[in-house]
This record gives C-alpha cells, sequence and structure tokens, in this order.
C-alpha cells in the first residue's frame, strides 16, 4: 500500500502539503522526523514519529531520525509555556547513542539496502555555524512577518503568562528549517514529518528551501495522541512511560496497554502496531462480541511489549499480572526482577521485619500474629490454615508451627502472603 494511504486509515495524518503522495510515488524519497535528545530514553509520547518512520521504511522509502542536539540547547515553544532545559554536548552524545539503540528495534540501520535508515545530529552541522553566518544565509530569507504568523508565536505571544518569548525560541523555526534546508542540500531528503503542533515550524524548512534554492519539499503531520476522555496519552501518575526497561519496567509497560479503554484501543492498534487493516477489522468484531475478554487490549499490549521488549519480557509481564488473580508460583515469584516484583504489589499493606528474627528460625504463627500483625490473633491464623486459606511465597501452609528462616526470602528481602483468595501481605526483611 502507498505510505499516504497506509497512515490514512490508521488515522496518522492531521496535515499533509499536496503534492506528497505524487513526490512519493515518483521515486524513493528520503524524510525526517526530529527527536528530541533531552533524555536518554524515548517515551511512549515518541512512538507515533517512530511508527510513521518505521512504515515510511516499509513502503521502500529513506528514513531519517534527527536527533536535535543544537535544537535541544534552545528549546521548542510549540505547545509549551515555558523554555526547556538546556543540555550539554557530552549529555547529548549519550543521549544519541541510547536512542540509537532504541530505534534500531523499529529501523533497519545496517543493511546496504538503499532505503536504509540513517540517523544525524543537527549539532554536527550547527556547531560551527556563526550568529552572522545564520542572519545572512537564513534570515534574510524569511520575513518577521511570516514567523509571528505562525500559532505556536501567537500562543505564547497572546498567552496570559506574561513570560513572553525570548528570541531564542522565536528563532526556533528558523533553526528547524536550517536542518531541513541542510538535509535537503546534503542528502536530498524531501519530506519533514512530525507532530501536529510541528506543522508550523515544518513548513517554514519547505518556505525556507523553496526561498533559498527554488526546490520543492513537503511536510506531512500526525495528530497529536489523546485518551478518550481528552487527558494526554503516555503519561501516568508516575510521569512518562518509557521504551527503557530501567524506567518503566516491561511489567509496567504492557500494563499501560492493557488498560487502556475499549475506544483508545481500538485507535491505538492501529497506530502503534504493524497489523493489517483485515487483521484489525476482525479483532474489532471479536472484542465487540465479548468485550469482557479485553481481546483488543491484550492483543495490543502483545504487540507493543514484543516490539519494543521481547517476547520473553512479554510472556513475563502476562505471567506477572495474572499472580493477583490467583495463579502464579514460588519459582515465578523468584523470577521476576525485584522492581516488577514490588510493581505487581504496589499498594498491598507491608510490614517490616528484623533479618535477625529469621536467622535461627521463626515460627509461622509468630511471625504473622506477633511481629508482623497479617492476623489479629493465633487463633484466626490457626483456623486459617486449618481452612487450607494461608499461603507464603505462593505455596500451602499445612503447619502453623513450622519454620519461616531466611531460606525462604525472595530475593533474599521478601516474604509474601496471602490470606484467603484476593488479601495480600508483603513482609520486608531488613
Amino acid at each position: 500500500m502507498n505510505f499516504v494511504d497506509e497512515l490514512q486509515w490508521r488515522g496518522m495524518i492531521h496535515d499533509i502539503m499536496p503534492g506528497t503522495k505524487e513526490q512519493l510515488d515518483k521515486e524513493l524519497t528520503s524524510a525526517y522526523v526530529g527527536i528530541d535528545p533531552t533524555a536518554n530514553s524515548l517515551h511512549i509520547g515518541h512512538l507515533v514519529g517512530v511508527m510513521m518512520l518505521r512504515h515510511f521504511q516499509i513502503a521502500g522509502h529513506k528514513p531519517i531520525a534527527l536527533v536535535g542536539g543544537a535544537t535541544g540547547m534552545i528549546g521548542d515553544p510549540s505547545g509549551k509555556s515555558q523554555e526547556r532545559n538546556l543540555l550539554d554536548e557530552t549529555t547529548l552524545r549519550y543521549n544519541q547513542e541510547c536512542l540509537k539503540i532504541q530505534l534500531a528495534k523499529f529501523l533497519d540501520f545496517e543493511s546496504d539496502a538503499p532505503n536504509a535508515a540513517e540517523m544525524v545530529n543537527n549539532y554536527d552541522w550547527m556547531k560551527d555555524f556563526t550568529f552572522l553566518d545564520f542572519i545572512r544565509d537564513i534570515g534574510k530569507h524569511i520575513t518577521v512577518n511570516y514567523m509571528m504568523s505562525k500559532d505556536s508565536v501567537k500562543k505564547r505571544l497572546d498567552s496570559d503568562s506574561g513570560s513572553g518569548m525570548s528570541f531564542t525560541e522565536f528563532t526556533y523555526q528558523l533553526v528547524q528549517g536550517t536542518d531541513f534546508l541542510h538535509l535537503y542540500e546534503t542528502r536530498n531528503t524531501k519530506l519533514q514529518m512530525g507532530g501536529s503542533d510541528q506543522w508550523g515550524n515544518i513548513t517554514t524548512g519547505t518556505e525556507l528551501i523553496r526561498r533559498k534554492t527554488g526546490g520543492e519539499a513537503f511536510a506531512l503531520t500526525c495528530p497529536l495522541i489523546k485518551k478518550a476522555d481528552g487527558t494526554k496519552f503516555g503519561k501516568t501518575e508516575s510521569g512518562n512511560v518509557w521504551l527503557d526497561a530501567k524506567l518503566t519496567s516491561p511489567y509496567k509497560f504492557y500494563q499501560f496497554w492493557i488498560n487502556t479503554s475499549d475506544e483508545d484501543g481500538e485507535k491505538y492498534i492501529k497506530i502503534f502496531t504493524l497489523l493489517s487493516k483485515d487483521q484489525i477489522a476482525e479483532l474489532v468484531a471479536q472484542h465487540a462480541e465479548a468485550p469482557h475478554l479485553r481481546l483488543l487490549q491484550k492483543r495490543l499490549a502483545e504487540e507493543v511489549t514484543v516490539m519494543v521488549h521481547s517476547r520473553e519480557d512479554f510472556d513475563l509481564a502476562v505471567e506477572a499480572s495474572q499472580i493477583l488473580f490467583g495463579q502464579g508460583t514460588a519459582e515465578l515469584l523468584n523470577k521476576l526482577d525485584e522492581e516488577t516484583f514490588l510493581s505487581v504489589f504496589e499498594g498491598v499493606p507491608q510490614f517490616k521485619i528484623s533479618m535477625k528474627e529469621l536467622e535461627a528460625g521463626i515460627k509461622v504463627v509468630d511471625l504473622l500474629a506477633e511481629k508482623a500483625m497479617v492476623f489479629p490473633s493465633k487463633g484466626e491464623l490457626r483456623r486459617t490454615v486449618q481452612g487450607n486459606g494461608l499461603s507464603i511465597n505462593k505455596e500451602k501452609v499445612t503447619d502453623a508451627e513450622s519454620l519461616i528462616d531466611h531460606n525462604f526470602l525472595i530475593g533474599t528481602k521478601y516474604l509474601l502472603v496471602q490470606k484467603g483468595k484476593k488479601n495480600y501481605f508483603l513482609l520486608i526483611c531488613e
């Protein structure tokens, strides 16, 4: 399928410049998406742009991921109420390498195909660009009137905050336009893609190319993704959902997608997976017949978690998510890393016990009715054991007088107590 048609049915086009589709039909075309390098990981807010590049490469065209090392030192006013923090070059270079490792899961950088992906950093061509070069070679081609007409500029100047807009931010669209011009001249890049809030910056680039070279360049933007309730996509109570497993565990990543609403799930599965139109239509129909089975969310969570992490991480996340519903084994508990383990049992009542208590071993009845008040009395604990209702680390306790020692600890630190089917308690040994 043609790239534009593919994005169209997936709901991934907000604005497109006339002639873009014809350009892509005519020849192998190079396009770029700019990525903010102010963190050492992408988050799921970046995934729309990344998926656009992936579809672009699948369609036979050449994707370029531009890391904004120079623009990251300025700050883009689009959609922001204040300037962003500026980074030093060492940090930007480190972040760039981290981002490329993540992007390599989506894009082919390594092959010798003519449409192999490239990563570039605009700091490389901007760092030796003097201010005099900039105002002579770039500034004279774009009028202040043109720059003032951009929505991103208007909104900041009209805002009630009174903070106004710095000259640094005002020139952002020219700096981004310079990137497009540079890639047009050095890599024959004729298309820039991004979020709909970038339309003004991107079209400044196409205008700069037209005025300076007489050439033609194109723009394509995708909608800014929001949840059905109007809140921002990709944000949770604890902040961004990152692609780096150290910042957001695969379990929490999986949970984000599995917990999407039906309406969002139907939208997200088109944007964030490579499933075909027919596969998605069938999945939506099956989901409509039995929404309680959450088939749509399960498939969405599987596709995205496997793509970003791995099949193994996905399988472990599914197993971990079943623990609270009565499934799981002592072996599985010991397989989980500490962050995932704590994520699964977030909000569960916790008790702290001393490692000394476990050195010589302690009776279950003393541990759970005296040292940690899981039970209000020893009598209730014994009755629960007789009724087969007490487990420690997912293994049934058959004798209230049996001993628990440090060998029982999960990760040398935790004991998981389950009373009945749904009541969990976490004992933390210090």
